[in-house]
């Protein structure tokens, strides 16, 4: 049997590892979390073995391989010859992929939860119970055949980020903070189920196979793009995007390795893969991608400026990731405009390695701000500085993925982010809009490599705060899964040149060359690459003159009344919290008691009014049961008069 036929075991191992820590983990040590460690480690050995043969072409020979895709399932719920749902997986270049992110991020992300979770007793066995699930259902998702397997664990992986979220459910913030995450993505998830419902009442399956297959014309045109643009809603909703991106820097109360699975591998992935694995459908459906490029482009942007002033470490990661995001669907959006134009699929290839490239830089620099927070007991970053003397390991590491992030060559993340931005430049060709986005892209380029490095000075450079005189290095369990994703977060690019792997040769052919140095040569031969570095470059060198020199004072930001109301502005997030807030207030709950009103005097007072005349008519009738022979005589001859009269008076007599 090869590997690949094995592929459903994947999530199985941690869904087993969930279940027997959950019955049995109190009496383990460390609350079992060395049996989730074996567990993401089974399901990384297995997702290697898969992607190798995905990546070779070795398991063309497996039954139930057509085109390069394997796929296995069987029949769930039959309703009728006509409508039947499956469940079944199904593996491609993507799903490889998406293994094999989820795979490595979530076992490196366990191995250092045994440290950093270390102090809190009886919880540990609920945290390493939840994280099990969370990998287990990722990677149910991903392996999904077909819309509605995917969507039952798109729903699973929103209760497991509920209940991590909210780990520290005694802290009323963490709690709010989880309610925020799961109520704001059950609007998303409302638009996906719609999505699902369209596709189904239209082409009668939700098969993968079967409806990427189709070329559909017609009035179903119009009915595939409704479907595509709530299908989008669900990705706006789980990958925090524009306006559904404010549930995201709240959700950092959780522990910060969950921030770090959720951000580099689980929970807001997961929008991202739904628009690159629906890809297919989306390329039929031009208006649906405009829509994708534009939000994407604006939420890139947005969460770019919002992050620039902010004070808390992990937040200033978190918005980083929904702009980072953001350049995903943006990529996603414009390379499909372009596909659909007959102009390359650069784009998708551009999306899927940037999310690639992201999932080791993100959980890199989380894990680093989780080393920070361990040391010195805040995540506020003016309260730090001069940690780089004391925590050179994790120093260093956060240098890797800042530079990556940046996309400062040669690392990882200049290679994907100059392709996202190259993609939408070209679309710039066929519509205005893909101009001002690329302008957009651009300036999120900058301010990411500004944001990045004041984060990084404040914390790592300068005297010590007046929480970093007691810092230390942390141990070796969270400075090896440190070490390691920094290699990845340096040279994961290589991925690419290992030819037909992973949208390589998609990559190769793009730039007009089956060589490295054909690929290198068009690359740099490009102005624009230029561009992306110099931009990189100088939002590098300012934050280096206001935050490390201190040539320029950061009271520059706001010396002005103008600069005073935008730095205000961005640190109450454009509004959106508040707007959040009265919305619910005004709009939801008056609606709900509106609701309540009709509940209680119209449905209410209908059921009541039925059961208050139904019980005086019968208490009625119970008091002319007297037991009198004459009353009831009285009565019959009263009753045979009324019907004679009546019968006269109808000519029933005559």
């Amino acid at each position: 049997m090869q590997p690949i036929e094995l592929a459903w075991l994947i999530p199985v191992f941690p869904l087993l590892a969930a279940l027997i820590l959950g019955i049995l983990g109190r009496k383990m040590k460390e609350g079992g979390g060395y049996i989730a460690i074996v567990a993401a480690a089974a399901s990384l050995v297995l997702s290697i073995l898969v992607v190798v043969q995905v990546l070779d072409g070795s398991f063309d020979g497996a039954d139930g391989v057509i085109n390069g895709v394997y796929e296995q399932s069987g029949t769930w719920i039959s309703l009728s010859p006509t409508y039947k749902f499956e469940i079944g997986v199904y593996v491609d270049q993507l799903t490889a992929l998406m293994l094999m992110v989820v795979s490595i991020v979530s076992t490196l992300v366990i191995i250092y939860s045994i440290s950093y979770m270390g102090e809190e007793g009886g919880r540990k066995r609920r945290y390493y119970t939840e994280i099990s699930l969370f990998v287990g259902v990722m990677f149910g998702l991903v392996l999904a055949n077909n819309y509605l397997e995917m969507f039952i664990f798109w729903e699973l992986v929103g209760l497991c980020s509920y209940l991590l979220i909210g780990f520290w459910y005694h802290k009323p913030s963490a709690a709010s903070a989880a309610k925020k995450a799961f109520i704001v993505t059950r609007v998303g998830d409302i638009m996906f189920m719609i999505g699902i419902i369209i596709l189904f009442t239209t082409f009668k399956t939700l098969n993968f196979r079967d409806l990427f297959s189709m070329e559909v014309s017609g009035s179903d045109l119009g009915l595939l793009t409704l479907g595509t643009f709530f299908i989008f809603g669900g990705a706006i909703g789980k990958s925090a995007q524009f306006p559904l991106h404010d549930w995201l820097p709240d959700a950092m109360e959780g522990p910060t390795t969950v921030s770090a699975l959720i951000h580099a591998a689980t929970m807001v992935k997961a929008g991202v893969y739904l628009v690159a694995r629906s890809f297919p459908l989306f390329v039929q459906t031009p208006e649906t991608l405009i829509v994708v490029a534009i939000i994407g482009g604006v939420t890139a942007f947005m969460a770019a400026t919002m992050a620039l002033n902010s004070p808390n470490i992990k937040r200033v990661l978190a918005y980083s990731t929904i702009s980072q995001l953001g350049l995903m669907m943006l990529a996603l959006g414009a390379g499909g405009y372009l596909f659909y134009n007959s102009m390359g699929s650069e784009g998708y290839t551009a999306s899927m390695f940037h999310l690639m490239n992201h999932a080791f830089f993100k959980a890199l620099l989380f894990l680093c701000a989780g080393s920070v927070i361990h040391a010195v007991g805040t995540e506020d970053i003016r309260l730090m500085g001069g940690l780089g003397k004391t925590m050179k390991v994790t120093s260093f590491a956060m240098l890797i993925g800042a530079l990556s992030i940046s996309g400062i060559p040669p690392f990882s993340g200049f290679w994907s982010k100059d392709e996202v931005l190259a993609t939408v430049w070209s679309a710039g060709s066929l519509s205005w809009v893909f101009v001002l986005l690329y302008v957009l892209g651009i300036a999120t380029a900058f301010m990411t490599a500004f944001y990045m490095f004041r984060l990084w000075f404040l914390t790592f450079k300068g005297e010590p705060g007046e929480s970093s005189k007691h810092s230390h290095e942390s141990p070796k369990s969270m400075t090896l899964p440190l070490v390691i994703l920094s290699a990845f977060a340096a040279v994961s690019f290589l991925v690419l040149f290992i030819g037909s792997g992973f949208g390589g040769t998609v990559y190769f052919e793009e730039h007009g060359s089956l060589s490295i140095e054909g690929v290198l040569s068009g690359i740099f031969s490009d102005p624009l690459t230029y561009v992306s570095i110099i931009v990189a470059a100088c939002g590098v060198g300012l934050a280096y003159l206001v935050y490390y020199k201190k040539r320029i004072s950061s009271d520059v930001f706001v010396s002005s009344n103008v600069t005073r109301a935008v730095y205000s502005l961005l640190q109450k997030r454009y509004g959106f919290t508040a707007g959040y807030d009265a919305f619910a207030e005004k709009i939801v709950y008056g609606f709900s008691r509106v609701v309540d009103w009709f509940d209680l005097k119209i449905i209410d007072g209908i059921v009541n009014g039925i059961s208050f005349t139904l019980t005086r008519t019968g208490d009625y009738i119970r008091r002319m049961q007297t037991g009198r022979a004459q009353s009831y005589a009285t009565v019959i001859i009263a009753g045979i008069s009324v019907i004679l009269v009546l019968l006269y008076l109808l000519g029933g007599l005559r």
